[in-house]
């Protein structure tokens, strides 16, 4: 199966044998009914359209490219490594059997072979993604850097998209849902709590913001100036009125003195902790 150049060791590598060889497994028609799913498969919806296009090619010049499966120790059953939508829309055309390649795998192998085309044809969420790794991170002991080299990509980019596991369930489902983009999910990481992140996302999805300016909410919800603006040091005092102030609410508080009084301001993450401080300022 040709991949991307420079995408980790490729599928080639990680799957022992020459395909061109019958003695070491070379293509060969197995039924579909004895092909098993990939319980490592690390995506978990297709597209309708798509996999409806490729039922319709394949109705109509069979499966051109051959599965990857890897032999249960008995009853002549088979698990695919690679090709699910191939074996899918192969059933959706009424094909009794379709063309495989038999190869030795480890549990490790299947996932990461399934990890590495579905990186390919760019068809993972980037939370599919993420969980992908959690297990070859945490079932398989891999570190970031091994995981990287395996998927080609920089282990920087392997643990950011591992931190949106990290995010409350109301942004996961809005990724999901395609509602914000990853890049909406990747500045929500910012904020300090769940309830902060949340609070974000209600106003990323009623004002529609782009990635930058949720960027920029961010980084006011965070008490941040923008890059451009000059960052002015409070005077002693102030720093230790405000940090008075924290103590006391229990939360962010900013305080800026103008030349005729000046401005306090009061964070709060849910509403929740808006209720909470209003029954301290109110005495309620």
């Amino acid at each position: 199966m040709p991949h991307k150049s420079g995408l980790g060791r490729g599928l080639e590598a990680l799957i022992p044998g020459d395909e061109n060889t019958p003695a070491a497994g070379g293509v060969t028609y197995v039924p579909v009914n004895y092909i098993s799913p990939n319980p490592r498969q690390p995506r978990s919806n297709m597209d309708s359209d798509e996999l409806g296009e490729l039922t319709a090619s394949i109705r109509e010049h069979g499966v051109l490219q051959p599965l990857i499966v890897t032999p249960v120790e008995t009853g002549g059953q088979y698990i695919l490594i690679v090709g699910e939508r191939r074996l899918e829309a192969a059933k959706l055309a009424g094909l009794s059997s379709v063309p495989v390649i038999v190869r030795q795998a480890t549990d490790q192998q299947r996932l990461e072979l399934a990890l590495i085309e579905n990186v390919q044809r760019e068809d993972l969420s980037p939370l599919e993604e993420a969980e992908a790794y959690r297990q070859l991170s945490e079932d398989f002991s891999l570190a970031h850097e091994d995981i990287a080299q395996r998927v080609g990509m920089s282990r920087v980019a392997v643990t950011n998209t591992l931190r949106l596991l990290k995010l409350p369930d109301a942004v996961k489902n809005a990724l999901i849902e395609q509602r914000i983009s990853e890049g909406h999910a990747r500045a929500l990481l910012a904020l300090p709590t769940p309830e902060a992140q949340v609070a974000a996302l209600h106003t990323i999805l009623s004002l529609d913001l782009n990635v930058r300016q949720t960027e920029e909410l961010v980084r006011k919800l965070a008490g941040e100036r923008s890059p451009s603006e000059p960052k002015a040091t409070p005077p002693p005092e102030v720093r230790e009125l405000e940090e008075r102030l924290r103590a006391s609410l229990g939360t962010k508080v900013a305080l800026r003195a103008g030349r005729k009084g000046g401005t306090l301001t009061i964070y709060y993450y849910s509403d929740e902790e808006l209720d909470a401080l209003l029954g301290r300022l109110l005495k309620e």
